[in-house]
Formats: structure tokens, sequence, C-alpha cells
């Protein structure tokens, strides 16, 4: 595999979506939280094909669940999901 990595992606998270990457990054010891959240897509990708219709906005894919206030995590401390 070739480990030139010459494009950059730039994604937004909630608080609660980067706490998640972050205990997942500890958990694993993996060394940053870019290497966490490639470990991560390649679980997603393996794991489940997304069909994006048409008129699906970004949002509608976020880890936890959308209120009418933005993003909501679980009172209870669960993961939404």
């Amino acid at each position: 595999m070739n480990d030139l990595r010459a494009e950059r992606l730039q994604v937004m998270l909630s608080p609660e979506e980067l706490a998640a990457v972050d205990d997942f990054r500890f958990k694993h010891r993996m060394p940053t939280r870019a290497a966490a959240v490639r470990e991560l897509l390649k679980f997603g990708l393996a794991a489940a094909s997304v069909d994006a219709g048409a008129g699906v906005k970004s949002s509608s894919f976020g880890v936890f669940g959308r209120g009418p206030e933005g993003h909501t995590g679980d009172p209870e401390g669960g993961s939404g999901g």
C-alpha cells in the first residue's frame, strides 16, 4: 500500500462525535486522531455500503442523533444508536 497521503479532508464534528473518536483512539492506542479516523472509515466501509439518495443532507449521516437544536447526545450517556 502506498502510504502517500496527498489529499486533505476537513470534517466538522460535534463534541460527542469527537469524544467518540478520542475514546476509540485511546482504547486502541492509536498514535493520532487521523489514524483513528482512517481505521474507523476502514471498518465502516467494510461493514456497509451507504446509498445516499437525491436530496439527502450530510447532516443525516451523523454519529449521534440530531434534534431541532442541533446535535443531541443521549442524556443517559449511551451512544445514541
